[in-house]
């Protein structure tokens, strides 16, 4: 089979097994599109998208383009000639005149069961709302929001404690190989494109600072799910004595008490009750520290029974 001449457009680590993968296959990958590089940490250091550190490791030239709708990036991408663009969680969406590039189209690698759970942050609201099942999809992109014919899908369980890491870690797997088996089915003509069913959709947004407020009159598995679902970005939060408290770790328990109020608090962790249940936090970090399981945290910080957590705007709190 002829190597196709293929555009990649992806930033984020999650995109990278893609983009090895269509390397490992000898796809002629012409050219990497990603973000700007962005300062990130403390230091404010200007950093690589990890996609750009991987195509740069290859060989492959790199486009960094504010805009990919410029008039002037759009031309100098139909200049390359490709068959095929690739799209996985690149950040930016894609105009019309773009997709009508390739002859062979656009596929997007989307973390999702589509239609349900498009836009950009897919594996977070599936972990935040409880799903028990999530999976990858490849589709035939269009000018829509995720909204183009599905080519091909595959289905994974969840664990009722795996957070965004080792999911995130599972599913960036399994959709390079998903893409893998989308290019080869479409070779062969056995991919027969389906169109999505609108009213079986939902939105996974962009995630935002305050929605990792925790409010604790809701109930202990709501609260446990938006834990799991934030672990890297924003991070699940209340307040202790006036300050930001992080919660990294936790599981549901079954006491009871009045919401926000802590029940017990010893080295297996700090119990603190709900609506409904109790919430037992064994790894956290107060605003400016570090973050410690509780058997350390504790050691240093003596928090007593009895204690409340959160603030009184949390009772308005939309997790």
């Amino acid at each position: 089979m002829t190597a196709r001449r293929v555009i990649f457009m992806g930033t984020p680590e999650f995109a990278c097994p893609a983009l090895q993968k269509l390397i490992d296959r000898g796809e002629q990958v012409v050219t990497v599109v990603t973000q700007p590089d962005r300062p990130k940490g403390r230091g404010q250091k200007m950093m690589f998208p990890p996609v750009k550190e991987l195509a740069l490791k290859h060989g492959i030239p790199v486009h960094q383009p504010l805009k990919v709708r410029d008039p002037d990036v759009i031309e100098q991408l139909r200049r390359l000639h490709p068959d095929l663009i690739v799209v996985v969680a690149f950040g930016q969406i894609l105009p019309q005149v773009l997709l009508d590039i390739p002859p062979q189209g656009c596929i997007n690698v989307h973390a999702s069961l589509l239609p349900r759970y498009r836009g950009a942050a897919p594996l977070n609201w599936c972990l935040i709302n409880g799903e028990t099942e999530t999976g990858v999809t490849t589709m035939l992109m269009d000018a829509g929001l995720d909204t183009g014919p599905m080519l091909l899908k595959q289905t994974t369980p969840i664990d009722q404690d795996e957070d965004i890491v080792s999911l995130h870690d599972r599913m960036s797997i399994m959709g390079a190989e998903l893409l893998s088996e989308t290019l080869d089915g479409l070779a062969a003509g056995s991919i027969v494109p389906q169109p999505q069913d609108d009213t079986r959709s939902c939105y996974a947004p962009l995630l935002k600072k305050e929605d990792g407020q925790v409010n604790w009159y809701r109930d202990a598995r709501t609260i446990h799910n938006l834990v799991r679902g934030l672990l890297v970005w924003p991070g699940a939060y209340t307040v202790l004595d006036g300050q930001v408290l992080k919660m990294y770790r936790t599981r549901v328990g079954t006491a009871s008490g009045l919401p926000g109020q802590v029940l017990r608090s010893d080295k297996k962790g700090l119990e603190v009750a709900c609506l409904t249940g109790s919430l037992i936090i064994e790894e956290m970090q107060l605003a400016g520290k570090k973050r410690l399981d509780a058997a350390s945290f504790l050691a240093g910080f003596s928090i007593s029974a009895g204690t409340l957590l959160g603030s009184d705007q949390d009772k308005g709190a939309i997790l």
